[in-house]
């Protein structure tokens, strides 16, 4: 999408080149860039295309080298999602909290080299020293999320075993974090989206080579753990942390290519750190409600997994539930991140030099460009669900396709939601206001834990996953209105009217979609029963459904769809020249 207003008699964003640049200047010429909308987006969309893409194929492979389901699939898991974790629980809250805020506004100093330094060498430090640490916690770590007599002692330990090797990806997360701040802010986008598919490489190399030498998972995943050995844990891990590893050494590489070269240096002092040290606190406050969410859901998971394996019947848990979130995240991922990661930038910039017109422009623009994605996007989600699960992971049995789809059908429910919270989420953190993401968390996490609780108090052990879906779904609608409410206050009006139409108007037009797609599934029976069937029921209800929702918005003159695709048909057309 362009920046320039679509409606010059509604309220919108301005064009790039009426806003006013960040205030202070760059001696060494590392100031925030301001890249349009859609020359960002699709940048980082295509580079994020990539990434999915070959994620999609490590995703497969990994399913079959250990199953969807059964213990050591979700011994792994635990195991592997960790870092994942801990990463936002110790470092993500104070990294996009306050030290992305900081690097932003250091790159508009006069000593911008010298600060940036800094920052990253501190930063980088500290990562360390918190990884080594939680090496060695590795054993409490996993308990608590094992707490259930339902996990043996020995499926445990061996979730214990993958968390040595997966938790030293902590630090190459948040080098990858830092330095992929530095490069947006800077408007290289690429690299930040590509970067993942050197740890997608990596992953199908090792993963591959464990099919080879193993072969695949049965059917009904691995419950004998007497089959498992150690030079598996070693492959399947050792390959994880790696992967994680190449991801953050693109970065490195790329920032040296944008003319950056990042020197060690310690010292804390003219960095900004002490100004932004007061919404720590709160930050971190929130990361950790949302991860006691978290932990409460593994445990049910878990629990819920393990009693339904004991009955001899296929049981969704920990590893299904990832292989859900996986695709429920693509959409999210290949468009409303990029829309996002361009727009924080110059957002922040805007906040720190006191311009709201600016943001509440911008935060207009997002919140409309993501819905025009996420509400089509969530419909295909819920009515294709068994299909597309099918035919993403080829490797799934029958029941292991029908365990998981239930699962990505009730988290749909709240992927709309999601792609503007977290909009919404970031721009908290450029007005460093921790203590208002505190209080909506508290919202948040009691909402998902309360919903859970009910469902597993009513319902039986095999759907319990599937309400870890639809808890997690009212949880993101109750944490986005909060959050718009907030956000509303502080920018004095968020074009609320011209957002709320857009959104209306794409639903409506998602239903009519869905009805037709509901209709392709049952003229092909909806079974799926093999690989090709599930690509081609998934391919023809996917077009249906999208023919139709594009349809339908051009009949209800949206006129924020031709924002959408005016870069990407610019760059369709000079590829055909």
């Amino acid at each position: 999408m362009t920046a320039e207003n679509p409606d010059p008699a509604a309220p919108g964003p301005l064009p790039d080149d009426a806003r006013p640049a960040p205030a202070g200047p760059s001696s060494s010429g590392s100031g925030v860039r301001r890249p349009s909308l859609g020359r960002g987006s699709v940048a980082m969309s295509l580079g994020t295309a990539a990434s999915r893409a070959s994620g999609l194929v490590r995703s497969m492979l990994l399913v079959a080298c250990v199953g969807a389901v059964g213990t050591v699939a979700d011994a792994f898991d635990i195991g592997n999602k960790l870092p994942n974790v801990l990463f936002a629980l110790i470092s993500a809250g104070v990294l996009q909290a306050v030290l992305i805020p900081q690097i932003l506004r250091a790159m508009n100093a006069e000593n911008a080299r010298e600060r940036l330094d800094k920052l990253l060498s501190l930063s980088g430090l500290g990562l360390l020293l918190l990884t080594a640490v939680l090496v060695v916690a590795a054993p409490l770590i996993v308990w608590a999320y094992t707490t259930s007599d339902a996990w043996s002692d020995d499926a445990r330990h061996l979730a214990t075993v993958f968390a040595y090797w997966c938790i030293p990806q902590v630090f190459f997360y948040g080098l990858y974090m830092l330095l992929g701040q530095v490069l947006n802010a800077r408007g290289r986008f690429g690299a930040y989206g590509v970067a993942p598919v050197a740890n997608n490489v990596v992953s199908v190399l090792g993963f591959g080579a464990f099919l080879l030498v193993w072969g695949t998972a049965p059917d009904r995943g691995i419950t004998d753990l007497s089959t498992w050995t150690t030079p598996m844990t070693v492959l399947l891990a050792g390959t994880a942390t790696l992967g994680i590893a190449a991801q953050a050494l693109v970065l490195v590489v790329a920032l040296r290519r944008s003319g950056f070269a990042w020197r060690f240096r310690l010292g804390v002092r003219g960095i900004g750190l002490r100004a932004a040290g007061n919404v720590v606190g709160w930050t971190l406050g929130a990361v950790v409600l949302e991860q006691l969410g978290v932990l409460f859901l593994t445990n049910v998971l878990g629990r819920g997994a393990r009693a339904v394996e004991a009955t001899g019947e296929v049981a969704a848990g920990n590893m299904a539930y990832t292989q859900a979130m996986t695709i429920y995240l693509l959409p999210h991922s290949l468009v409303i991140v990029s829309i996002v990661t361009v727009l924080f930038p110059r957002m922040t910039a805007a906040v720190q030099a006191g311009n709201l017109p600016a943001v509440r422009a911008d935060m207009s623009l997002g919140l409309r460009s993501a819905g025009i994605f996420s509400v089509i996007s969530a419909a295909v989600l819920f009515v294709l669900a068994r299909p597309l699960t099918g035919a993403l992971l080829p490797s799934l049995s029958a029941a292991e396709v029908d365990a998981i789809a239930p699962i990505l059908r009730a988290m749909s429910l709240g992927l709309v939601a999601l792609g503007a919270t977290v909009l919404v989420r970031r721009m908290y953190f450029a007005f460093e206001d921790g203590r208002g993401l505190f209080l909506i968390q508290i919202a948040a996490t009691v909402t998902l834990v309360a919903a859970l609780a009910v469902a597993v108090a009513v319902l039986p052990e095999q759907w319990w996953a599937v309400a870890g879906g639809g808890a997690f779904a009212l949880s993101t609608w109750v944490s986005l209105l909060l959050r718009l409410r907030g956000m509303n206050r502080k920018l004095h009006g968020m074009d609320g009217g011209r957002v709320l139409r857009l959104y209306v108007r794409a639903a409506l037009a998602a239903v009519v979609a869905g009805v037709l797609g509901w209709g392709v599934v049952l003229l092909m029976d909806g079974g799926a029963a093999s690989w090709p069937h599930a690509v081609l029921m998934t391919a023809a209800g996917g077009l249906v459904m999208v023919a139709a929702y594009l349809g339908m918005l051009k009949l209800l003159r949206v006129r924020e769809l031709d924002d959408a695709l005016a870069p990407i048909l610019r760059r369709l057309r000079r590829g055909a020249r």
